[in-house]
């Protein structure tokens, strides 16, 4: 089949390597200069447990008046008004409606299916993408395992994932650089977990896919997605030029429901911004030597290679709009406050990075049939993209082949809307 996909982000590399790899003619629209230089670019890195992932599973961190106020706060509306408030309000709803237990085990069966998945491209192309090993989610008080982590983690069990809960001594010794002057009650370690440099990734999975005959078009904006025939319109064609295929999948990110709203496909995916500081590493010891999460603070600090990079922060509202000053303070002061003397947080080669994660409201990304013969859906997986990409990219080329995928995904179908 010859195949077109918008969006050369982490799921659209790897939904392009799959198709390529089961033989399609592939072209791949992006309308930046290179692979991963949105939604992909600088974000946390963890790959496993995905659930764990901050900001991916509604009503996961405690209750939202909570998370919105007082002095740990971690969600703000920069913006969108009503519309904001109306898709919180759906978030909220979710972690509470009939479908969220179905919903959240397939999310959890995705992710271990995805982690395989990724860990076997990689063992099979020679990749290293900066990985580390081992995941660390640190406890102030023994109750934040139920109050903060419920309900992943028990969804995360079911689905083979192995989570321990270890005592403050275990986990020093899994990350000797922890300081001792910050409370540790113990933590729950996921010895499988991992995480990575996913914007190195997704172009290694890129010149894989080139390898294996799939085409990058650079610069190069899709305009509309045409049905009848089946095709896509390029911002910069002669005329509106209609490029036909046989299908289009569509992996755009923030743009993927403008480019749907046309064909009468509702996609209600918000920008959930979030933030990152990378930084050189200054002294290993007292470095983080795999991946660590602060659920009270909601803050994710990863390893990828000689860099230390801390995550975190969530706001609903525009794209462009100026750094949040203190939502920097917390990242710089949690990462010093756990790993002091660890990194260079003065260095010039210090990054910092703001970008919109494409979220739905319930969490779960759509993926399968839009509904409109020829058009095919792998989008929305907001926190999770690297975590869900190669799984979901599988999927995906299973179904357009009318192949029955590993998993069974009608829990994150499109008519959930």
């Amino acid at each position: 089949m010859q195949i077109a996909i918008v969006g050369a982000g982490i799921v659209g590399t790897a939904t392009a390597l799959e198709l390529a790899r089961d033989g399609h003619s592939v072209t791949v629209f992006e309308q930046r200069s290179a692979a991963a230089e949105e939604s992909s670019f600088a974000i946390p890195g963890l790959l496993a447990p995905s659930l764990l992932i901050p900001w991916t599973v509604p009503g996961m961190g405690g209750p939202l008046y909570r998370q919105m106020l007082g002095a740990h706060a971690t969600l703000r509306l920069a913006g969108g008004g009503r519309a904001a408030l109306a898709w919180l309000w759906r978030w909220r709803k979710a972690a509470r409606s009939l479908a969220a237990p179905a919903r959240l085990a397939a999310l959890a069966r995705l992710g271990q299916y995805s982690l395989e998945r990724t860990r076997q491209i990689a063992a099979d192309m020679e990749l290293d993408a900066e990985s580390s090993r081992g995941t660390l989610v640190l406890l102030r008080t023994e109750q934040e395992a139920d109050t903060l982590m419920q309900p992943a983690l028990q969804a995360l069990r079911d689905a083979g994932a192995t989570v321990n809960l270890i005592d403050a001594d275990m986990a020093r010794l899994i990350e000797p650089g922890l300081s001792a002057e910050v409370p540790l009650a113990g933590a729950l370690h996921a010895p499988d977990g991992e995480s990575g440099n996913c914007r190195l990734f997704a172009q290694m999975l890129r010149h894989a896919a080139q390898e294996m005959g799939a085409r990058f078009q650079f610069q190069s904006r899709v305009q509309a997605i045409a049905h009848s025939p089946v095709g896509l319109r390029l911002a910069d064609a002669s005329a509106g030029e209609l490029r036909r295929f046989d299908a289009v999948v569509v992996c755009a990110g923030m743009a993927s429901a403008g480019l749907l709203q046309p064909l009468g496909v509702p996609l209600p995916v918000r920008a959930m911004h979030g933030y990152s500081i990378s930084a050189p590493l200054r002294d290993e010891y007292h470095a983080p030597q795999g991946a660590v999460i602060d659920p009270l603070h909601r803050v994710t600090i990863t390893r990828q290679g000689q860099r230390i990079r801390v995550s975190g922060g969530a706001e609903l509202g525009r794209h462009g709009a100026i750094h949040h000053e203190p939502t920097l303070q917390r990242l710089y002061h949690t990462l010093s406050g756990w790993f002091p003397g660890g990194t260079q947080l003065s260095s010039p080669q210090v990054q910092v990075w703001r970008g919109a994660r494409p979220t739905l409201p319930d969490g779960a990304p759509v993926l399968g049939a839009s509904g409109v013969p020829g058009v095919w859906l792998n989008a929305g997986h907001g926190a999770a993209g690297w975590a869900q990409a190669c799984g979901s990219a599988r999927v995906l080329a299973d179904l357009l082949a009318q192949r029955a995928p590993a998993l069974d995904v009608q829990a994150l179908a499109l008519r959930r809307f």
